[in-house]
């Protein structure tokens, strides 16, 4: 299974969600009350775990695709069967709750919350996943404009395309640029600089992701067709400037994972000038 959680998970119903979920917030309404709100967030959970038996902190997940191996730690997992992720920070972003549907799709648990311990009074949050399992592997793969001679496409098309049917899309892009990057020879082999020009002077070096010696990649998320292509006209610039000769671009929506290859209008390998 590429996917492997290290303690048993049950879907409660939502009666049993309500009414736990419920019981939970009024204890760390409680512990809140006795810590204050400035300790980290780790407190928070531990003091919360030894008052509740149905609580259990930090539990493994193991994703993984041949060689490669990602382990998530879900914070707080609620009778088996919800997530609860404490955050303890002035303001919660987009990113947190990001976070935790991403674990929900991991695990396919359907109920979620985000409680922040920080703030002057408590804030919680219920997180509903917006797609079920099945839903997540429906999804086509378009290569119109995609180019397998490109030196490292072919590895980058089907590693990608091989991971997206073990583990399907929508899980958070850096676990799949991490099995990419892994497959490419290792963080320290792909995360190399790049000379950016300007003006025929160099102003510098820039890290990316490359798949081969001046071919880079990218993965985005974009739903619509407007922002796939700023990123286009953006990308564009980042070749022009650069002495990159291609880059190879996924963008993975949530039914479509469009494959394209951005290429430099000068000769491939030939040098700025």
């Amino acid at each position: 299974m590429p996917i492997i959680c290290r303690h048993p998970l049950t879907q409660l119903s939502y009666e049993e969600f309500g009414t736990r979920s419920y019981d939970l917030v009024g204890a760390v309404l409680e512990i809140r009350k006795e810590l204050g709100r400035f300790f980290d967030e780790k407190h928070y959970k531990r003091a919360l775990a030894l008052r509740r038996s149905d609580v259990t902190l930090e539990v493994p997940v193991i994703v993984s695709y041949q060689t490669f191996e990602k382990t998530y730690f879900l914070d707080v997992l609620l009778a088996s069967g919800a997530i609860i992720e404490f955050k303890a920070t002035d303001s919660l972003t987009s990113s947190h709750k990001a976070q935790l549907i991403h674990y929900q799709m991991l695990t396919g648990l359907k109920y979620a919350m985000l409680i922040n311990v920080r703030p002057e009074k408590v804030f919680t949050e219920y997180v509903n996943c917006p797609l079920s399992h099945h839903e997540r592997f429906r999804f086509r793969v378009v290569t119109s404009d995609w180019d397998e001679s490109i030196p490292g496409a072919q590895l980058f098309g089907n590693i990608l395309t091989q991971i997206l049917s073990d583990w399907g899309s929508c899980l958070g892009l850096a676990l799949y640029e991490g099995a990419l990057t892994h497959f490419f020879g290792g963080e320290e082999n792909v995360l190399r600089p790049v000379t950016v020009h300007f003006d025929g002077v160099e102003l510098g070096q820039q890290r990316l992701r490359l798949a081969s010696e001046r071919v880079a990649f990218k993965l985005t998320a974009f739903e619509s067709t407007d922002a796939q292509e700023r990123f286009v006209h953006h990308a564009k610039r980042l070749i022009a400037h650069t002495e990159i000769d291609a880059l190879l671009w996924a963008n993975l929506g949530r039914h479509e994972i469009t494959l394209r290859s951005l290429k430099a209008g000068r000769k491939m390998g030939a040098k700025k000038t």
